[in-house]
């Protein structure tokens, strides 16, 4: 299928949406927009902060909103409230446009407690599911260990990882429903993937803001451990 049918977007949190935000701009998010130029279907991955805003940019490039999908349920990622701070997303996005919001079946209560968003409300699913968007399949992956339920995107030759992976690191295992070793076992998941997919994380960390997956295994310090006494060493606790 022809890659010119492919929209892609990948939209910098305080410079391409929730422009002037102090705390999106210091938190250097990631949100991406998916789509079918032709059929005009568009879903957002980790709206947060200014989530119509990313609805707008969709529409403005002549393509409707059909879905959410989320990552993880930390507030940088879907909004909400936590540890004493609450960002605006999903939920004002739902109040804008009736859409499905994916999330890992693992993730679903967390989702569900931070946005205020019912449960029934949100649609869970299981590692390998896929969702459609147009004529393009968009793998859903389950890669705990940030939290719970996190999962991957991937298509067309492209791994969003949320904070599963960072093109320099990866993120953090202790928040609530963290493990290091769940994330030692996600990370060599996806470092066996047979494909070769450009990774595009959940954060700008990095010089580069996004990477061959090749390149990751490379350089990324937390790719080389092979074991998981390896990784102990490296990650402490």
């Amino acid at each position: 299928m022809s890659s010119e049918r492919l929209y892609f977007r990948q939209l910098l949190s305080g410079r391409d949406y929730a422009v002037g935000d102090p705390i999106a701009t210091q938190m250097r998010n990631f949100a991406y927009l998916i789509g079918d130029r032709e059929t005009g279907d568009c879903v957002v991955v980790d709206p947060a902060y200014a989530a119509a805003d990313l609805a707008d940019i969709a529409e403005g490039d002549g393509l409707r909103l059909t879905g959410v999908l989320a990552t993880h349920h930390h507030p940088d990622h879907v909004g909400g409230s936590m540890m004493g701070f609450t960002l605006r997303g999903v939920r004002e996005l739902l109040e804008k446009t009736s859409v499905p919001v994916h999330v890992n079946n693992q993730e679903l209560s967390w989702v569900a407690n931070v946005t205020g968003i019912a449960p029934s409300e949100l649609t869970g699913h299981e590692h390998g599911d896929k969702i459609t968007v147009g004529a393009f399949d968009i793998e859903l992956l389950h890669t705990p260990g940030h939290t719970p339920g996190s999962q991957c995107f991937l298509f067309d030759g492209r791994l969003i990882a949320g904070d599963t992976l960072f093109v320099d690191g990866c993120g953090r295992t202790d928040f609530p429903g963290g493990d290091s070793d769940e994330m030692f076992r996600s990370l060599r998941y996806l470092a066996g993937l047979k494909s070769d997919p450009v990774v595009y994380p959940g954060h700008w960390y990095s010089q580069e803001p996004s990477a061959a997956l090749s390149h990751i295994k490379d350089n990324n310090y937390v790719m080389r451990p092979q074991t998981l006494d390896q990784w102990q060493m490296l990650m402490p606790g």
